[in-house]
């Protein structure tokens, strides 16, 4: 199953929904944006005209008169460069001055009305003033129209937008970098766990006893659960292979005992043939009951540490050549050692003695009478070769023991087995296995690349 990362994916989470929220914000702050500052245009607009209606007065002829103020114009002036136009009704709407195509905007309640219209092909806000000038015994009613183009407007709305945008994304970086830091925080219990896991042995199944917030304690609870299933089923497969061990083999040694009682007393021919068959299939028995017991009790230490020792691996093989030397000699094989006279390389010795003397076995076994087996130690890396000249393994048998699969065998005597023990003692020993034909393209050389001492 693929990782992901926790940190990660709760800051996209946040950064998915602040960015929803975000937008949702920001067309809120727009439209409150455009009202303001259209709300500050229409109270310009609304000063201009009024600062034009108090310049309209009756002549001595009666007749309404108008003097523009540049202050009612000038206040208009802004530095988006917006464009003022202004328009003058008397009495019955007839033009006084201005513009004469500017349309007034409606007023339809009070004495001011505001409209967005536009101008040829400006766009412009409107607004206009209805008030009445006094003649003495009555009054003449007028209108002010007063526009401008809507520039100046547009570009506070704008400001304000990118001002909101900005410090809305200042907001969404500062949530994300307390995220971050918070989520890191959090996670430290999680890491400490981590590593007091990972600092125990393989073969440490005690309770953990760690300070976790409660959100981790059920972790916690069901990590004890499964250790302690998994402590008893390890101390089950060691009570099995000690059990296995003493009712297996003392009644086939019995058997072959009574074999043997058999074999003193006079029988016929074909009962001897049938004694010496069940004798051999008895042997051959004990031998793969030994290395599957081997691999069981393999596969219950596995990972236990322990301190390695530096083990001078020339003597090692010196003195296991010399030990099989007798049965090669039963067997008509000739056995000798050559190569360094001593190499110091980190290992376990018995570990490495178990693989050495399975490696011999096999080759004894399998070579056939008349076949060479060398037994060599090569420095540099330091390198323990067992090489004979016999029948040797074909290609996928010798893919099939270096991928560590088990209980594949070419031969009834179990070589199979002997050659997954020393599969698995390489994988304690941290060495590496390599499976090749012997010189000459005949036999089967077996090389265990060790760590050399430095």
């Amino acid at each position: 199953m693929t990782a992901y990362s926790l940190r990660r994916r709760l800051l996209g989470w946040l950064l998915l929904a602040t960015a929803v929220l975000g937008l949702a914000a920001l067309l809120d702050t727009w439209a409150e944006a455009r009202r303001t500052a259209q709300g500050v245009s229409d109270r310009v607009l609304a000063g201009s005209a009024m600062a034009i209606a108090e310049r309209v007065a009756v002549g001595d002829t009666g007749v309404l008169e108008v003097d523009i103020p540049y202050s009612a114009l000038e206040m208009l002036a802004s530095t988006a460069q917006d464009k003022v136009f202004y328009r003058v009704d008397g009495p019955g709407e007839a033009f006084l001055t201005g513009y004469a195509d500017l349309a007034p905007a409606a007023v339809m309640a009070g004495d001011i009305g505001f409209a967005d219209a536009s101008y040829g092909a400006v766009p412009i806000r409107t607004a206009t003033l209805v008030r009445r000038a006094s003649t003495g015994d009555g009054s003449v009613p007028f209108r002010v129209t007063v526009a401008e183009s809507t520039r100046a407007r547009d570009a506070l709305a704008r400001a304000i937008l990118l001002r909101s945008a900005l410090r809305l994304c200042g907001m969404i970086l500062g949530a994300a970098a307390v995220v971050w830091v918070a989520v890191t925080v959090a996670l430290r219990p999680l890491d400490r766990l981590g590593a007091v896991i990972a600092a125990r042995q393989p073969d440490d199944l005690r309770p953990l006893d760690a300070a976790v917030p409660a959100e981790v304690q059920g972790l916690v609870a069901a990590i004890n659960s499964f250790m302690h299933r998994l402590d008893g089923a390890l101390a089950a497969l060691r009570n099995f292979t000690g059990n296995a061990s003493h009712q297996l083999r003392t009644p086939m040694a019995t058997v072959r005992t009574q074999l043997a009682l058999a074999a003193q007393t006079e029988l016929a021919p074909p009962a001897r043939a049938a004694t010496d068959k069940a004798d051999a299939a008895l042997a051959r028995a004990e031998r793969v009951l030994a290395q599957m017991l081997v691999l069981a009790r393999l596969d219950a230490e596995a990972g236990r540490a322990a301190a390695v020792p530096e083990t001078d691996v020339a003597a090692l093989a010196r003195q296991m050549t010399a030990d099989a030397v007798p049965e090669a000699a039963r067997r008509g094989l000739d056995l000798g050692y050559e190569g360094a006279d001593r190499a110091m390389a980190m290992a376990e010795p018995t570990l490495l003695g178990e693989a050495l003397q399975n490696l011999i076995d096999n080759a004894l076994r399998h070579a056939g009478r008349g076949a060479e087996v060398t037994v060599r130690v090569l420095l540099a890396p330091v390198v323990l070769e067992v090489e004979d000249s016999g029948p040797g393994l074909s290609a996928a048998r010798r893919a099939a023991v270096a991928a560590g699969r088990r209980g594949l065998t070419d031969s009834p005597e179990g070589q199979g087995f002997g050659l997954a023990i020393v599969h698995e003692i390489a994988a304690r020993l941290g060495a590496g296995v390599e499976l090749a034909e012997g010189r000459g393209g005949r036999g089967l050389r077996v090389r265990l690349v060790l760590d050399a001492v430095v």
